[in-house]
């Protein structure tokens, strides 16, 4: 378990990679090289690349990002990386964002409104 002070740096770190994913504009369309570089060394920040995201089943994504210390914040943003991200290339990660959407409605505890119309959402895609 990590004490306050690590656990804090950890946040804002995890912060800082989700707002890099997020702030990346994805329209559909083929990834240039260097917009690959960029995704994959943020993804980098949690064990991931473009690929391992492909391969890993909807609990192996899960498990991994929680064992990367990811709260529940921390989980809706990757997901909604995901469904942007999902625009490109052919890219389908839907399936993921609907997964981690629904792990934190349910291991949340609290029901949250914005969760369950994104859950909605992804799944009328």
């Amino acid at each position: 378990m990590l004490n306050k002070g690590l656990r804090d740096e950890e946040s804002i770190r995890i912060d800082n990679v989700l707002k890099t994913l997020r702030s990346l504009d994805f329209v559909p369309h083929l990834l240039t090289d260097d917009e690959k570089f960029n995704i994959e060394n943020q993804l980098k920040e949690f064990g991931l690349n473009i690929q391992t995201l492909v391969d890993y089943s909807n609990d192996e994504l899960i498990t991994l990002l929680t064992r990367c210390h990811l709260d529940f914040n921390h989980l809706e943003q990757f997901a909604d990386f995901l469904t942007e991200f999902s625009k490109v290339e052919n890219n389908n990660f839907e399936d993921k964002a609907l997964a981690i959407y629904q792990y934190i409605q349910q291991e949340s505890n609290v029901f949250s409104f914005g969760i369950n119309a994104k859950i909605a959402s992804a799944k009328n895609k």
